[in-house]
């Protein structure tokens, strides 16, 4: 490609100098200015002098070098081309071969309605939209949670808020990762976040431009620059120890389970009997339960990992009581569903994710009610409570085959081992935490069966 000759100043006087991009230009108060292409210098003045842009009559536009040029002179100063209803510039008048040349290269990726190869065109809202489609066909084919793709959504609108939507992604430095940053931590509407909070938003925004280069939308990786990092583990340790811990007492859960309502007694008895979750509760359906002999098998929406527990006798009598009140679900879909709402839908969130969970919603008002609310201290804490307490069984690979979690990085001893926890482990477990919360209690639960007494007698 061939370096198109800047022209010379029409008069020493003449306040403009020619860019490389083929116009007329000047710095003003710190920034570029552009008035128009070198070939009307006189054009270029007048709206320098401060005329209407409407009013500037752009003349001497360039003839086309032959008939079949494929591209149009444009009043900026360059050669353009309309293509599938959008505007695309390929180089300054002064310069047809350069622009044609490069038409030629980009010609392919433009009409298939892709973007350039060379990533050019790339803006920060484009690269958003092809991601978070990418990430709705993973929802549809099962690959995906859809509150991990609302996650994703989130993040993509945080980073066009504080970067702007139309920003290219090639234009990006590092001082603009480390204003996202810091928006990042200040949080939405002034409310800052903690530390693990801003790695998770660091994470995902990494995923979303390392998709841009995985996926060929732009010819070289993202430089994000050193600032833009995860806080590190000092960081977050100390953050922890300041926090309230994450878990409840045995006295509170009692209260807990005096006071919720049918469907909520039975959820909370899952959380700290087999460590579901919200989510895992609003999932979880017929089929996954063996109330007969007091077992169930679940795998975690969030990684797949098989997950085995046993039932206490309140777990199981509780899930009775709830599926003998139990809504006809309005949706034939949801038939299977353990739990169904007074409305006959499930208790998965409608609008705004995992976040907005009708059943941390119900939790939060039964602590509220009870007077032991306090922050951090929600549904999901029975899973740390579970974890806490089973930990104490010294069979770390039984409680996280429970708890479902996936084994750590570089743990050989898991990849070698053939054989899951035996359910006498597992029923180890479940007898210690349900010790704990009981006290070691060996009074029969209120309408238990035979079959409900067999099963505390075998944990």
């Amino acid at each position: 490609m061939t370096t198109p000759v800047k022209p010379e100043k029409p008069t020493p006087d003449f306040p403009l100098f020619p860019h490389a991009n083929g116009q007329w230009a000047k710095k003003i108060k710190g920034k570029l200015e552009y008035f128009g292409p070198w070939a009307d210098p006189d054009a270029a003045l007048a709206k320098f002098n401060g005329l209407s842009p409407a009013k500037i009559a752009f003349t001497g536009k360039p003839a086309k070098p032959s008939d079949d040029f494929p591209l149009f002179p444009h009043d900026s100063g360059q050669w353009a081309k309309k293509v599938r209803g959008k505007l695309h510039y390929f180089g300054p008048w002064v310069d047809p071969k350069a622009a044609l040349a490069r038409w030629n290269t980009e010609k392919d990726d433009l009409l298939a309605g892709r973007v350039r190869s060379n990533g050019n065109g790339l803006t920060i809202m484009e690269l958003c939209n092809k991601f978070l489609n990418s990430k709705r066909r993973q929802v549809e084919s099962g690959e995906l949670e859809q509150r991990t793709w609302q996650d994703y959504h989130d993040i993509c609108e945080r980073v066009q808020g504080v970067l702007g939507k139309q920003t290219l992604v090639l234009d990006l430095r590092a001082e603009n990762f480390e204003k996202l940053r810091s928006a990042f931590a200040k949080g939405e509407r002034g409310k800052a976040i903690g530390p693990v909070a801003l790695g998770n938003c660091i994470t995902r925004s990494r995923v979303l431009f390392n998709y841009a280069y995985g996926n060929e939308l732009i010819d070289r990786p993202v430089k994000y620059g050193k600032a833009f990092s995860k806080p590190k583990r000092a960081v977050l340790r100390k953050d922890r120890k300041k926090r309230p811990k994450k878990m409840f007492s045995a006295a509170e859960i009692k209260l807990m389970l005096g006071k919720a309502s049918i469907q909520l007694k039975a959820m909370i008895l899952l959380g700290i009997n087999a460590a579901l979750a919200n989510h895992d509760c609003a999932l979880l359906e017929l089929g996954q339960l063996n109330l007969d002999d007091g077992w169930l098998e679940f795998p975690r929406p969030k990684t797949g990992i098989d997950r085995r527990a046993r039932l206490w006798p309140e777990t199981v009598q509780a899930i009775k009581a709830a599926l003998l009140s139990r809504p006809q679900a309005r949706d034939k879909a949801h038939d299977q569903r353990v739990f169904i709402t007074k409305f006959g839908t499930t208790w998965e969130p409608k609008t705004k994710g995992w976040c907005d969970s009708p059943i941390s919603k119900e939790t939060a008002k039964l602590l509220n009610d009870l007077g032991i609310k306090r922050q951090g201290v929600n549904f999901r804490s029975l899973r740390h409570t579970f974890q806490t307490i089973a930990e104490k069984s010294l069979d770390k690979d039984a409680v996280r085959y429970v708890m479902g979690h996936v084994e750590p990085t570089g743990d050989m001893s898991a990849v070698y081992s053939e054989e899951l926890p035996s359910d006498k482990r597992l029923t180890k477990i479940a007898k210690r935490v349900r010790k704990w919360l009981f006290s070691g209690s060996k009074q029969r639960p209120q309408n238990a069966d035979a079959d409900d007494v067999a099963h505390a007698e075998a944990a």
